[in-house]
């Protein structure tokens, strides 16, 4: 039997090649974003295609969308938790209101979709949750600190969920990527700190730099990204993690290894904090 998916932000991006895949397996999909127009024309035809509006710092956005969802294909099998936005900058020149904008659009709006999707994924007593964090929820960088805060959180309360979520045949996966050639690092997409305080000038400049002209060169495919979440979520059981592209393994694989050694040379302290009776 063909699954039904939901796609947040499906009409650019991952989220297109996932929505692409999705229906090239012939199963259906509910394709949102906040310029269904837009969608739609990404996408192209199809009888198992729905394109609705669904901006996801909005959550009656997300209650509109899955009734439309449920009027057409009347249930939900598969929530991808994909779209998301990227501010970029030192902790400092980050203002509240870019920090705000970052876990709403990384935490708060994966939550109202996934909160609206939940009570029919319980009456099927079935459901597959997955969200796209990145490889900055596992391991902090420079220039990151909003992006990965949100990421983090995100991995955070993905993993709680799953424990909440299971006894009712519920199973959720985070999806960790490393640099995809995606439109992430375009101007549309990355909103930037203002520069404000000249002790980071000289970093601040590197940074551009560097996040410039990535873009477009990041070595991870979307598409093989979406071939494989599609075999993923066929598995008999979605895995928890899926870590994607060689060079998310290669940097996870150092974070691992840091935090070893670092339980190891603390051991004996870590080990003496038991209350003595």
């Amino acid at each position: 039997m063909s699954k039904v998916w939901m796609i947040t932000g499906a009409g650019r991006g991952m989220g297109l090649d996932f929505a692409k895949a999705v229906l090239a397996s012939g199963d259906k999909l509910v394709a949102t974003g906040r310029n269904p127009e837009r969608v739609a024309e990404a996408i192209g035809q199809s009888e198992n295609l729905l394109v609705v509006t669904l901006d996801i710092t909005k959550p009656a956005d997300a209650d509109s969308a899955l009734k439309a969802a449920l009027k057409r294909f009347g249930r939900i099998d598969v929530l991808v938790n994909n779209a998301a936005s990227f501010y970029a900058g030192y902790f400092e020149e980050l203002t509240p209101e870019q920090m705000d904008l970052q876990l709403t659009s990384g935490l708060i709006g994966p939550m109202s979709v996934t909160r609206a999707v939940l009570p029919v994924m319980r009456s099927q007593g079935s459901g597959k949750i997955v969200s796209i964090s990145s490889t900055a929820s596992l391991v902090g960088f420079e220039f990151c600190s909003a992006y990965a805060a949100s990421k983090f959180a995100l991995d955070g309360w993905m993993e709680s969920l799953q424990r909440e979520v299971a006894p009712f045949g519920i199973e959720t996966m985070i999806v960790n990527p490393g640099f995809f050639r995606t439109e992430l690092l375009t101007d549309d997409s990355t909103q930037y700190a203002p520069s404000s305080i000249g002790d980071y000038d000289e970093r601040r400049a590197q940074h551009f730099a560097f996040w410039k002209s990535a873009n477009g060169q990041q070595p991870g495919d979307p598409a093989k990204l979406a071939q494989a979440l599609i075999a993923l979520v066929n598995l008999p059981e979605l895995p928890r993690r899926f870590i994607a592209g060689a060079d998310a393994v290669g940097m996870i694989e150092q974070k691992l290894a840091l935090v070893q050694q670092q339980i190891d040379a603390h051991r004996q302290l870590s080990s003496s904090l038991t209350f003595e009776a």
